[in-house]
């Protein structure tokens, strides 16, 4: 079964990661490389099984192409994931024995934050490779990419309003956020700043009762959050939110946030589109935090993330106007818009590793 989900893929290769005297099972998933190194984040969960695992980073790591690509980066989509649960199941040994495999890969794979990982985590990869991002500045990183996804976020969200309602006046509309976790807490916190009226839901109870305390939004139950009368979804957790039994609750306008994979399948965001509701593709609007991260490999420099970060708005405006052209869901427009951008540069016989800054070279060379 598990060689038969790889051979179907299309993924150049899967490397299953396993150190017993560390703890370590982990998977890295290097789906396409050919606009560049494959630069994904590392996911930590308590899958149930390894085949579970594995279906997750194939999908991830495609979706980082994707995202890439969109985002207009010279790099290709990667992805790792270890098993395990984050509140319990980390150590030194477990994150440096998952640092030795990729330093294992000679660059092909370049590792950050995703869900279950902090920047202490990176810390301890980056004792073992240097090819990792998102490690604390004093090692010329950028630290936690939380606030850069979010502030991207913000970017696509205004782009779908204008394209939605003709303006971009954040604090004009409602928005029922699920997920309160390091991205969707920093969105909220921007919506708020804007004069924006706030739902918020989250398994972590801690978490919504901050919103509530500290920033004044309003709370709701974890399967409520669907019915609330708001004019944007922002779905900020885990992905596949948007679903057969979900889509027919909504009654917003816009699903705009920061969630990987928000739509369950294609047929789903072919009904978003039936049902006069505009979606803003997921990994176009969540690209903030591997625009961040993917500076660190020139040389780090937070005033032009700022600027590379408002391209999102760009970005997004592209993807509904390639929807209109063509007469798609913006599901498909951003599919549509990554396959030319990687079908184009494909062409072009570049350097095998380019420009990608002397932190990284010495090793990259040796590909």
């Amino acid at each position: 079964m598990i060689f038969e989900t790889i051979a179907t893929s299309g993924h150049e290769e899967v490397v299953f990661c396993h150190n017993k005297d560390a703890g370590l099972k982990a998977i890295i998933a290097v789906h396409n490389t050919v606009l560049g190194p494959a630069l994904g984040g590392l996911r930590m969960w308590p899958y149930k099984t390894e085949q579970e695992a594995l279906n997750d980073v194939l999908r991830l790591s495609r979706g980082m192409t994707y995202k890439n690509a969109v985002a207009g980066l010279n790099l290709g989509g990667g992805k790792a994931v270890i098993i395990g649960d984050p509140s319990k199941d980390k150590s030194e040994a477990l994150f440096r024995a998952f640092g030795r495999f990729v330093n294992s890969l000679n660059g092909r794979y370049i590792t950050a934050e995703d869900v279950g990982i902090d920047v202490n985590d990176m810390e301890w990869v980056f004792r073992e490779t240097e090819f990792v991002t998102g490690v604390h500045q004093v090692h010329g990183g950028s630290g936690d990419p939380s606030p850069f996804t979010a502030f991207g976020t913000l970017q696509g969200l205004m782009a779908t309003l204008s394209a939605r309602f003709g303006n971009e006046d954040v604090g004009k509309y409602s928005y029922a956020v699920q997920g309160v976790g390091h991205v969707g807490m920093e969105f909220v916190k921007l919506l708020r700043e804007q004069g924006a009226k706030v739902f918020v839901t989250d398994i972590n109870k801690e978490a919504v009762q901050r919103c509530v305390d500290e920033l004044g939004c309003e709370a709701v139950g974890l399967d409520d959050i669907y019915d609330v009368d708001a004019d944007v979804y922002s779905p900020c957790a885990l992905g596949g939110t948007v679903n057969e039994k979900t889509l027919p609750r909504l009654k917003m306008k816009i699903i705009c946030g920061a969630a990987n994979n928000q739509l369950a399948n294609d047929a789903i965001g072919d009904e978003v589109e039936k049902r006069g509701i505009l979606y803003a593709p997921d990994y176009a609007v969540n690209a903030g935090g591997v625009m961040n991260v993917s500076l660190e490999i020139d040389g780090y420099n937070r005033e032009r993330a700022m600027r590379m970060m408002r391209t999102i708005y760009y970005n997004l405006s592209r993807i509904f106007q390639i929807a209109k052209r063509d007469g798609i869901p913006t599901y498909k427009a951003a599919d549509r818009m990554a396959e030319e951008r990687i079908s184009a540069i494909g062409k072009i016989k570049l350097p095998t590793m380019g420009n990608h800054g002397p932190r990284f070279l010495g090793r990259m060379r040796g590909q």
